[in-house]
């Protein structure tokens, strides 16, 4: 009994031995400190705290030269084009022709009106002699009431016939002369259509005539800039490849409705006394001077995008971190962005680094500035 008492207490040992070398390793593992997680490291921008400023920014919008009063000229009816020798360019009078129909079907037209109105008449003088006649008799009793009335009715018969052909004589000269067409202003031709020995139908367009020297300067304008320009304001214009070329001009007609494709207005500025080198299709520039008012102006850099709206990255100095926000823009030129609504006096915008940025991500200021 004693051995195997002996032989127990062996294996008992053994077996404690085992299990401290099975929980040794788990133990230290646990006295081990967990590894520190480094924390990313504040990102490095430049700033700018937004103040309002005083002064007038002029406006400026890219534009053309039309007419002021543009027509288009076609023929009344429709035919053949006998003569089209108008050019793009050339300068027409009032009454002038510019371009001719074959006129063989209308001279036709006119000679037989011309006809019915000669049997119309000598009808009516044969009606009217019978009248005469009837009239003179009754009166002395040699004739019927019978007779005289019928004489009656044959001269106004004539007489009516005689009238509409006179009318369809008149239709036959307005149809010869349908085939001229006239200018029915001066002024310059800026288009010229279908030439010589073409067909083609009423209405359709034959030459385009910009009557007199009127100019307009025709622009697309925001509709923000429509709501905030001051009423009746002055503009000059200048040609853009020679600004010493200008005129002034005063805003004429802003079309109701927006363009679909670009969502901006026409707008003419029809100008006065505008110099010769202002051509029609001519690239001009308009200014427009503002009124001085308190505006926000940031760095264009400070720009981006968000739910596909401008926005910039705003600094909480408390936590230096930062945040997106949407705002409205004014304006904008290649260094310069001027914000209408989004930011107060006193915030701190993000001016460089905006595109490397994430919302509530730590940053490290490397400079500020108005």
């Amino acid at each position: 009994m004693s051995a195997w008492a002996g032989h127990l207490s062996k294996a008992r040992r053994v077996m404690q031995t085992g299990l401290l070398l099975l929980i040794a390793p788990a133990l230290l593992a646990a006295c081990e400190r967990e590894p520190e997680v480094a924390a990313p490291a504040a990102r490095p921008v430049r700033t700018q705290t937004v103040a309002k400023s005083e002064g007038a920014t002029p406006l400026t919008f890219t534009g053309r030269i039309e007419a002021e009063d543009e027509v288009s000229l076609s023929f009344r009816i429709g035919g053949r084009i006998l003569e089209n020798n108008n050019k793009l360019g050339d300068r027409v009078e009032a009454g002038q022709v510019v371009a001719r129909l074959e006129p063989q079907n209308e001279m036709n037209g006119l000679r037989q009106a011309q006809a019915a109105l000669a049997a119309a008449q000598g009808q009516l003088t044969q009606a009217r002699n019978q009248f005469e006649r009837q009239e003179t008799l009754l009166a002395q009793g040699w004739t019927t009431h019978v007779n005289f009335d019928q004489a009656k009715q044959a001269h106004q018969t004539a007489q009516s016939q005689v009238d509409a052909a006179e009318a369809q004589l008149k239709i036959a000269h307005d149809l010869v002369s349908f085939t001229e067409l006239k200018a029915d202003a001066p002024g310059v031709l800026t288009a010229v259509g279908p030439a010589a020995g073409e067909v083609v139908q009423a209405g359709q367009s034959i030459v385009r005539l910009a009557r007199k020297d009127g100019r307009d300067a025709v622009f697309d304008i925001p509709a923000q800039v429509i709501r905030t320009a001051p009423s009746d304001p002055q503009i000059t214009v200048s040609l853009t490849d020679d600004p010493k070329v200008s005129a002034r001009g005063r805003v004429r007609e802003v079309a109701p409705q927006a363009n679909p494709a670009t969502r901006t207005f026409e707008v003419k500025v029809g100008l006065a006394d505008p110099p010769p080198a202002m051509l029609l299709g001519a690239s001009v520039t308009g200014r427009l001077e503002t009124e001085a008012v308190p505006i926000i102006e940031i760095p264009a850099t400070a720009l981006t995008r968000v739910n596909e709206q401008p926005a910039v990255w705003i600094v909480d100095p408390s936590k230096n971190t930062v945040s997106l926000r949407n705002i409205d823009v004014l304006r904008f030129d290649q260094a310069q962005v001027a914000v209408s609504q989004g930011l107060d006096t006193g915030e701190i915008v993000v001016t460089a680094g905006v595109q490397a940025l994430h919302p509530g991500q730590k940053i490290r200021i490397l400079g500020s500035g108005l």
